[in-house]
């Protein structure tokens, strides 16, 4: 389109300006396709040929994209995947057998000619986990203990060999009687190791054997172990990459391809005033190509996507077909066996439902499918993908996911000026989460009659209406960010928007309601966790509390269909994407009644009414009278700010309870009970009144603050940040007093990256720094909590999607990474809103 031929200017434009700040703000991760917790890939260098795209979990899923110019090709999207030749192939690309035992074996089991009588033969992985081909439990006291034979031919270099392993406890393995490693702990997905010295050594010519002892005592327990040879592939000269940009629904890269420019922008219209198109599971990925020096040029894009997109491991076998419908030409990519919603838990990816690749039909537009090496090679070749049948996979049969992908060819012809094409990429889960035993449908195919063809011609003809609409829409928030917080601001604000919300999926519920579900990522994959519904509630409330109420409605459904039958509210539903009720081991109860409450009265404020709490004013009443009961002092029970233990007393969780209170007896009010709710607040004023007396800091020679727990007798402190709802709520339970006196107070605790969460650690949840931030009446001070995070976000070594929680001293991530929760960040907008 012609507009967008514009494209090189305005990126130009906002770099010689400022708001792309040569991305002054380096990101952990880049994000490219964000839809839902399994559509989801990043670039996690800062150049985009560094490495393979990655899911969020950091698995591989390798988008490739190369441009040829004049007969050259230039790779600008993914480095060229690892291959491997297995000397000893794990579970992960095939099964195999071998003997094992779960009983302590004689001395000398692990030597080459020891005689595994009485051994049971078994195919590997051995574990608890779908992956795992034969059972072995925690329960097993022993562990396991299982011998592989193989044979080695001699020709590959010892010292290039990698161990590859995933283990879960404790692990030790031993090659023809030689120990070659010792792991504590656990994995929990495959790693290469390089080969130990002592491995080296042991490693013979001929028949070997892999002796492996691992032992479970607590969790879940897994075990695979293989020898594998790095291949070396052909190497492609890299497009120079010269800026790059990530605002809100848009990623840009810009590069030089010898005497071409190249623009390339991956948008995911996450446009929360439209949930249709916000539920669409289609990224675009534009092109556009600039001769550099007014001469004509001979321009062709190619873009692969591996068959990894729609598996859980790479050796999961995979079926490939080709499609058209009017306009469109389309590759799709999905397992043979689609085990939908068959696996649930936290570091797995989508085995079920179907990758696509779309482009538009049109003169110079190609695609195909087949083996990825034979797909680059043709378009190295020709600049076109394969006619004939060397790329094709052999018989046409299911093949490693690893081994193929689905590919696109856009020939711009000569260029001489500009020109600009794209690509759709989109995913048909067919189901995606499974409530209380019923498989639910997507939003955006909740009729049943929607296809992911229909569905890719309306965003094709949606294109250019979608582009100019997330162009307004970014410039727009990052606009009212830097308005609200400054520029630091803004920058975190835009970077955390896709995340936010790809971190959930939006399905259609069991009467057509919406359901709005996170995943809790890698925390410990939790489906609708309410502690991680509370800190991401600003985005939607500042852009729309229905999805905010999709979070809730599932939690509210469990209590009231007498499913969970205890007085307080669960914490999940599940783990996902299977929520058929909370599988968390402990409750907590004061946190998230406190949170329900809280969020309700949040709704309340942003819609003007109280009308959503109304349709659950019996739960919220058993929920406010647990609160009155035991939620000023709680007990020695589970809070979301317990990294460091368990603690009695919580000075912060009290102020959660005691606006939960005071929330409920504002919509009280808002619904025509004026004595019911000044009956609530009251009781909230009354209950603050005591919290000063109890949480007020009495040691020596010290600044005036509030300690972490009530009545504590040393010097301890907490970020209170559940304060903010009393100013954005317009409750006015707690003196300003309170919050300024812990703000001049925090300012004295700050460490290079941030606050920390209390004294007891130096590290800090960003989410709530925001948060408390928000509390203070200065924009000097709310930028001086600010800027540590930036600078966070901008310096730390762990390149993952966004982590919420890290080292104050040294901007490591400490767990979690690519959580909802940076939907806190909007706290500071969202003032703005409920302050009208």
């Amino acid at each position: 389109m012609q507009k967008n031929s514009a494209l090189f200017i305005t990126l130009l434009f906002f770099l010689v300006c400022g708001q792309l700040s040569a991305q002054n703000l380096r990101p952990p991760a880049y994000p490219l396709i964000t839809h839902d917790p399994y559509f989801s890939v990043w670039s996690m260098t800062d150049k985009l040929t560094d490495s393979p795209t990655r899911h969020w979990t950091g698995k591989p899923q390798s988008l490739e994209g190369l441009i040829r110019v004049d007969g050259k090709a230039y790779q600008f999207l993914g480095a060229v995947p690892p291959n491997y030749e297995a000397i000893l192939p794990t579970g992960e690309t095939q099964s195999y057998t071998a003997q094992y035992t779960t009983k302590k074996p004689v001395t000398g089991w692990e030597k080459a000619d020891f005689s595994a009588t009485g051994w049971q033969s078994g195919q590997g992985p051995f574990g608890d986990t779908p992956e795992a081909k034969t059972k072995w439990v925690t329960t097993d006291k022993d562990g396991i203990y299982y011998r592989r034979e193989f044979t080695y031919d001699g020709k590959a270099d010892p010292t290039k060999l990698l161990l590859s392993i995933n283990h879960d406890d404790d692990v030790i393995v031993y090659l023809n009687g030689t120990k070659i490693l010792d792991k504590p702990d656990y994995v929990s997905e495959y790693v290469n190791l390089p080969l130990s010295p002592a491995g080296q050594k042991a490693l013979r010519k001929g028949k070997n054997v892999l002796a492996v002892h691992c032992v479970s005592p607590r969790g879940g327990s897994f075990i695979d172990v293989g020898i594998l040879n790095p291949i070396t592939t052909q190497t492609i000269t890299a497009a120079t990459q010269t800026g790059v940009n990530v605002s809100a629904t848009q990623t840009d890269y810009l590069f030089t391809a010898g005497p071409v420019g190249l623009v390339v922008n991956f948008m995911s219209p996450l446009l929360l005033d439209d949930l249709d198109v916000a539920a669409r599971p289609i990224t675009y990925v534009t092109f556009e190509v600039r001769s550099q020096d007014r001469k004509p040029h001979s321009v062709q894009v190619y873009l692969s996507e591996s068959g990894t997109m729609a598996t859980n491991t790479i050796g999961q076998e995979v079926v490939l077909k080709a499609g058209q419908a009017p306009g469109l030409i389309f590759q799709t990519v999905g397992t043979e066996a689609q085990p939908v919603l068959a696996k649930k838990g936290d570091n797995i990816r989508i085995d079920w439902g179907y990758a696509y690749l779309a482009v538009p039909q049109e003169t110079g537009n190609q695609t195909a499918n087949g083996m990825a090496p034979g797909l680059k090679q043709a378009f190295l070749t020709n600049g076109q993908l394969p006619t004939d049948n060397k790329a094709a996979v052999p018989g046409n049969k299911p093949r490693a996911a690893v081994d193929v992908a689905i590919a696109s060819v856009l020939d711009f012809g000569n260029v001489s000026k500009s020109a600009e094409k794209h690509l759709m990429l989109g995913y048909d889960d067919l189901y995606s989460v499974q409530y209380f035993k019923q498989n639910l449908r997507p939003w955006w195919r909740r009729d049943e009659k929607t296809t992911m063809v229909s569905l890719l011609q309306t965003a094709e003809k949606d294109y250019g209406r979608l582009r100019d609409k997330c162009e307004k829409f970014d410039n727009r928030l990052y606009s009212d960010a830097k308005k609200a917080g400054g520029k630091e601001y803004a920058d975190l604000c835009a970077l955390a928007y896709r995340q936010a919300i790809s971190a959930h999926k939006i399905v259609a519920g069991p009467k057509g309601e919406t359901f709005f579900l996170s995943k809790e990522n890698f925390s410990n994959g939790s489906i609708g966790t309410v502690d991680v519904t509370y800190p991401s509630a600003p985005l939607f409330l500042l852009y729309n509390p229905t999805l905010l109420k999709g979070m809730m409605e599932p939690i509210f459904q469990y209590s009231e269909s007498g499913r969970w039958k205890k007085p307080f509210a669960a914490h999940d539903v599940g783990t996902y994407p299977q929520a058929n009720g909370q599988t968390y081991g402990e409750d907590m109860p004061v946190e998230e009644c406190g949170n329900m409450l809280i969020l309700a009265g949040a709704i309340a404020g942003a819609e003007g009414n109280a009308d959503y709490a109304k349709q659950h004013w019996k739960t919220l009443t058993t929920w406010v009278e647990y609160l009155k009961k035991d939620g000023f002092d709680p007990d020695n029970q589970l809070c979301t700010d317990d990294f460091a233990g368990h603690i009695a007393r919580n000075a912060n969780l009290s102020v959660k309870a005691i606006l939960g209170i005071a929330a409920y007896g504002k919509m009280a009010t808002q619904l025509g009970d004026k004595a019911t709710g000044q009956s609530y607040l009251q009781t909230a004023r009354d209950m603050a009144v005591k919290w000063q007396q109890l949480s007020l800091d009495k040691t020596l020679n010290q600044k005036a603050h509030y300690d972490l727990t009530f009545e504590n007798q040393n010097d301890t402190w907490s970020q209170k940040y559940n304060l903010v709802w009393d100013k954005l709520l317009n409750l006015n339970i707690f003196p300003k007093e309170v919050t300024q006196t812990e703000i001049a107070y925090y300012l004295t605790k700050q460490r290079t990256y941030g606050l920390p969460l209390d004294s007891r650690k130096t590290y800090t949840k960003s989410d709530w720094i925001v948060w408390t931030a928000t509390l203070a009446k200065s924009d000097r001070d709310f930028e001086a909590f600010i800027k540590p995070v930036w600078k966070y976000v901008n310096e730390t070594p762990t390149r993952v999607p966004l982590s919420d929680w890290h080292e104050t001293t040294n901007a490591k991530q400490v767990g979690f990474q690519a959580r909802s929760v940076v939907g806190g960040y909007y706290i500071k907008m969202l003032e703005g809103k409920l302050s009208k």
